[in-house]
């Protein structure tokens, strides 16, 4: 089967900056895929040279068997990070429009569009002009038109941002819609979370260059860190007991308990019962590798000069000192 995305050797600069550096990428055809990063990282310039909005200076790009977007505009969905509708015009029929430029007529646009309104609680909306809704109704607005003719592949750049929980619940379960629906759906975000609840494979860039393409749940085996996090009955209990097992390299304090790092190759349903027996707990588990720690360790060990301080604040959008 043929990938639905695939780039090879794609680098793009912009004079001395090398927004994207020899990448290869390969997004399998019904994949929800997130690109992921800090601010800066290469991530809108990669979209862009997959919907042929911006062209590589070498490499070569293919979207859905094709060599260009362009070829197969009709059966791709963009929902853009620099959002953009027609403001005077009409919700309805601002959608109906988009849904013709796709190939739709307008007896299936006009049953799409209010069942895609109500789907993201938008029911009503129709006859309102675009420039009278808030951001979070524009950003299910734009959703919907990259949606509304049903794509085989979706792209989605930065879709969650400045939006309400609300809002943000609402886009992501008709992505997950879309996906069901046997989409490929490829969305870059710096909100590492995002990926976490969406994504079924990652790919990772740093400063234009992959540093991680997998399944999330290949990642979290390579990338398992082996800690377990407990809440104990006392917020007053002494950790000593827990400190002194055998196996535990750190313990630390966290948000709502703590946190204890295990030895590699430490059974971790063992150090549950020993931590369990060492302290009275009132919940523990096992904690999963975050992509955000990921993430720091992958470019730490690469660029160990970087505070974990630094990779961090990128990761939140604050780059002030790191250039990306």
């Amino acid at each position: 089967m043929d990938a639905a995305v695939a780039l090879s050797r794609v680098q793009k600069a912009f004079g001395p900056l090398k927004a994207v550096d020899s990448l290869d990428l390969e997004i399998p055809q019904g994949v929800l895929c997130g690109v992921i990063g800090p601010n800066g990282a290469g991530k809108t310039t990669t979209i862009r040279m997959i919907m042929s909005i911006l062209f590589p200076d070498s490499g070569t790009v293919s979207v859905l068997g094709r060599a260009s977007a362009l070829d197969a505009k009709d059966r791709i969905g963009y929902l853009p990070e620099e959002r953009g509708v027609y403001r005077k015009m009409r919700v309805g029929v601002f959608l109906t429009y988009m849904a013709r430029l796709k190939g739709m007529t307008d007896s299936a646009a006009a049953g799409a569009v209010p069942r895609l309104l109500e789907r993201v609680g938008l029911t009503g909306v129709d006859q309102k002009r675009c420039e009278e809704l808030s951001k979070g109704m524009l950003q299910k607005v734009q959703l919907i038109a990259a949606v509304i003719h049903k794509p085989d592949l979706l792209i989605l750049d930065e879709p969650f941002s400045g939006l309400d929980p609300v809002s943000a619940r609402s886009m992501r379960e008709l992505i997950l819609d879309e996906h069901r629906r046997g989409a490929t759906i490829l969305f870059s975000t710096h909100v590492m979370p995002h990926a976490e609840e969406l994504c079924e494979h990652v790919v990772m860039i740093h400063r234009g260059r992959k540093v991680l393409d997998d399944s999330l749940a290949a990642i979290r085996r390579q990338y398992d860190v082996r800690t377990v996090r407990f809440e104990p009955l006392d917020a007053a209990v002494n950790v000593a007991p827990v400190q002194s097992l055998p196996f535990v390299t750190r313990v630390e304090r966290a948000a709502d308990g703590y946190e204890v790092s295990l030895e590699p190759q430490t059974d971790p349903a063992l150090a549950i019962r020993a931590i369990t027996a060492a302290v009275p707990v009132a919940g523990i588990q096992l904690a999963r590798p975050r992509l955000e720690d990921i993430f720091v360790r992958i470019v730490a060990d690469d660029e160990p000069q970087l505070a974990s301080s630094q990779l961090k604040a990128a990761l939140q959008g604050h780059t002030e000192g790191m250039t990306l």
